[in-house]
């Protein structure tokens, strides 16, 4: 299993005489390392007596002639084996820069420290290759280049300067360059020599072994110094493992479709996960993906779940998850080009609701009833539209319970005796123990909806809006700003601030300010006082008037006679009272029942 294991000197580990080449594969994270993992490297060399403990690396021997380079893939230890050598390119600079080139200790330490980073005699091949993701090789390439160290012609990648592999250099040059508060450098010439020399006295334990199954064994093992493996990260290296234990195809084959998984998938890694757990629980009905005495799959038990689930079929679990990465990518993607009109308008407004939790029960339908047809699929998925509104302003059933129900929904979907309809989603739905009446959503609705759920509140606000718009009137209400931020906010005509405006006072209860402020908290935050706008911090506290007739710059309306249906009685009014929200917030209300009623 272990070829070796031996507390190295990075003076050896970096050894400038010996053809020794570190790979770092394609299968491992993108450099990650950020600043406080950069300082925490340079201070505990600078601070600490020679012989710092980095930790431990974990290789495979991948050479087969002793005669040739000696290559050592990198399976643990990538972040922290990169940095030091950034580390050394940045001393290197240093030196280069800086100290005198008569001095023959210097010329040495500095010839030293290049020879540690690339090999000789034509310094054109480095001795550290890191892996293509993210960049990093190009990254890693262009500043050794730029450097001096690297002899060679390399173009700089676009943004490099704001990536970690080129930021983790410049941090540690920076340090090197360091003035105090009298504008004295930190480190001369015998300072750099001093941090390099203890630089080369650190440790690290060179963990070699044969195979990567013997290497992913240690890595889960050890990996307790580095940046926290998630449950994909585990998941995919018990994959990778197993399936190399098992021959199946080789470890760059299985990682490349491992990578077309996520890339199905969105890159937010929420996503992925989710995906993990959808599928366990959309699938569980079937003997080949259930657990014994695992009814949910949640973030806890996930790699349980999956460890089980490999070590039972792994290339059948593998292949199924890789088929239906591509159905969930449909999902998660509402534009998606195999996606009709309709089911990506459906898709944009459970994402927007907040509908996450039944997108299981949708990959079910398009993996095991490829029959279902688009127009009955968006039917279905605005059925869960509906629902989950009624749900999110209602907060019935509660979210602990929202697993549960779509598991049930699937179980009952497959007692069907055909595909089921949205008419079977909706008898399930009615359920009772799942469905809200209208007559508790009205009360919800005449509420204070949005002090009770903002979200929810602009939600149904721009789907009734959106239902009104015409193609000559119609507005992205879901624009958002490069801050992420929306362009279209929820604006309240009698403010909601805590000093009511003298003209506002006047308005609903003729100067009466005591009276003023009750009527305020209990009617600011009722859908009858609500509407959008794209202007919302200019409208602001402004008394009505102004209010509905404000123009932009360019003399268009940006006030209520914006021509928004949401504004259309706005337009005309030449007052708002209490009277006024109480009706606007019943008329509201109808609307909003006959759109999402059941």
């Amino acid at each position: 299993m272990i070829q070796s294991a031996n507390n190295y000197e990075l003076s050896i580990l970096f050894n400038p005489d010996q053809n020794l080449k570190y790979t770092i594969p394609k299968y491992q994270r993108e450099y990650v390392w950020q600043q406080r993992n950069w300082e925490a490297m340079f201070d505990d060399v600078w601070e600490n007596d020679k012989g710092h403990f980095f930790g431990s690396i974990i290789c495979i021997n991948q050479s087969v002639d002793v005669h040739q380079t000696l290559r050592l893939e990198l399976v643990d230890g990538q972040q922290r084996t990169t940095t030091t050598s950034l580390l050394y390119a940045a001393i290197y600079t240093w030196l280069n820069q800086n100290a005198v080139k008569t001095d023959r200790r210097v010329m040495v330490q500095e010839t030293n420290t290049l020879h540690r980073l690339v090999h000789q005699p034509n310094y054109t091949a480095l001795r550290l290759e890191p892996s293509r993701q993210g960049g990093n090789y190009d990254d890693y390439q262009w500043v050794m280049a730029n450097a001096g160290i690297l002899d060679k012609e390399v173009h700089r990648p676009p943004n490099v300067g704001k990536r970690r592999i080129y930021r983790a250099y410049d941090y540690f040059l920076n340090r090197l360059n360091q003035l105090d508060t009298d504008g004295i450098a930190l480190f001369d010439t015998p300072k750099v020599l001093a941090f390099l020399d203890k630089l080369n006295g650190a440790s690290m334990v060179q963990i070699t072994v044969n195979s990567h199954s013997d290497a992913f064994t240690l890595f889960e093992t050890l990996n307790n110094r580095g940046e926290p493996l998630s449950a994909l990260d585990l998941i995919k290296n018990k994959f990778l493992d197993v399936l190399d234990q098992k021959q199946v195809k080789s470890i760059e084959q299985n990682f490349d479709t491992w990578t077309k998984l996520l890339d199905n998938l969105t890159d937010d890694p929420r996503t992925q996960q989710r995906y993990l757990r959808h599928y366990y629980n959309s699938f569980k009905y079937k003997q080949a993906v259930r657990v014994t005495n695992i009814s949910k799959a949640t973030r806890s038990n996930l790699i349980d779940i999956y460890g089980k689930l490999i070590d039972r079929d792994v290339q059948w679990i593998f292949n199924d998850l890789y088929a239906k990465s591509k159905l969930y990518g449909r999902l998660v993607k509402p534009e998606n080009d195999y996606n009709s009109q309709p089911i990506t308008n459906t898709l944009l407004d459970l994402e927007r609701i907040g509908g996450v939790t039944s997108i299981g029960f949708l990959l079910y339908l398009l993996a095991e009833h490829p029959d279902l047809n688009s127009p009955e699929l968006a039917a279905i998925i605005r059925l869960l539209v509906i629902f989950m509104v009624r749900r999110n302003i209602t907060d019935t059933p509660p979210t602990r319970d929202l697993d549960k129900l779509f598991i049930d929904l699937i179980e009952y979907c497959q007692q069907l005796d055909e595909t089921p309809t949205a008419e079977d989603v909706k008898a399930f739905l009615k359920k009772p123990e799942w469905y809200v009446s209208n007559e508790i959503f009205r009360g919800k609705l005449e509420g204070n909806l949005y002090y009770e759920n903002t979200d929810a509140t602009r939600f149904v606000l721009c789907f009734l809006e959106a239902h009104y718009q015409t193609r000559e009137t119609q507005k992205d209400l879901w624009q958002r700003y490069g801050s992420g931020q929306y362009v279209w906010t929820i604006e309240h005509i009698l403010p909601q601030g805590k000093n009511i405006p003298a003209d506002w006072v006047t308005m609903i209860t003729d100067g009466d300010e005591q009276l003023a402020k009750q009527v305020q908290e209990q009617n600011m935050h009722t859908l009858g006082n609500l509407t959008i706008s794209g202007y919302n911090s200019t409208l602001s506290n402004l008394p009505f008037g102004q209010k509905r007739d404000r123009k932009d710059n360019k003399g268009l309306y940006v006030g209520y006679r914006n021509g928004l249906h949401l504004n259309k009685e706005l337009a005309n009014k030449e007052k708002w009272t209490i009277a006024d929200i109480q009706e606007r917030t019943n008329q509201l209300v109808d609307q909003i029942l006959t759109l999402f009623n059941f």
